[in-house]
């Protein structure tokens, strides 16, 4: 049991790394939770601050859910009595708590997403590719980043009921998919809402 709270601490630690707030007050002179939707993750970098620096973000948040799986599978590795895969998803979900519930900037984050994609496509790529690809598409087709999003969420627990290979430690992984897909749709709710409504914000890379 003290493997898996270790692993939770040391997972929430890096998750709670929130670099949109980082970059934006160093190179933008901001916190881009002041901008925009108030949300500290990549979509509104995009909006707020530029693409490069959105890129960049959205390069270490998903960098932060790999790190965490790395991290995972050493200890699982290492630590005996223990059972690697349940590492592995303590790792993946306390990352997105903590990207969510940043200890470092008043437990106010991001949504998750990027970092999701990092622990997917590290914990099975397959699975990853699926869920990044459908999200690609349904944000090229409705211009809503928050609609893919959600979808994918959706859609990952589905795939673990099918896919039961290609998983970097073997294990069951429905009720992981599960967790995930319930805190990234949580995380999206105020986006449900205006989605219902029909007054969800659209992507444009144009500049207003």
């Amino acid at each position: 049991m003290a493997i898996y709270i270790i692993m939770a601490v040391i997972a929430y630690a890096i998750g709670s790394i929130n670099f949109s707030i980082i970059f934006s007050k160093k190179f933008a002179g901001f916190d881009v939770r002041e901008k925009g939707s108030g949300n500290a993750g990549t979509t509104n970098m995009l909006r707020s601050v530029g693409k490069g620096l959105a890129a960049l973000t959205l390069i270490c948040d998903i960098l932060k859910g790999v790190i965490s799986i790395l991290i995972a599978i050493g200890i699982g590795k290492i630590a005996k009595d223990i059972k690697p895969e349940i590492v592995v998803q303590v790792a993946g979900i306390f990352a997105i708590i903590g990207h969510t519930f940043p200890v470092y900037f008043g437990f106010k984050g991001g949504k998750g997403v990027a970092t999701s994609l990092g622990i997917l496509l590290l914990t099975n790529w397959q699975i990853g590719l699926i869920c990044m690809v459908f999200a690609l598409v349904l944000m090229i087709l409705t211009r809503m980043v928050s609609l893919g999003s959600i979808m994918a969420a959706v859609l990952f627990p589905i795939l673990t009921i099918f896919i039961t290979d290609n998983y970097i430690v073997e294990g069951n992984y429905i009720i992981f998919g599960l967790i995930m897909a319930l805190i990234v749709i949580f995380n999206h709710r105020s986006n449900i809402k205006r989605i219902y409504n029909g007054e969800e914000n659209r992507l444009s890379l144009k500049k207003s």
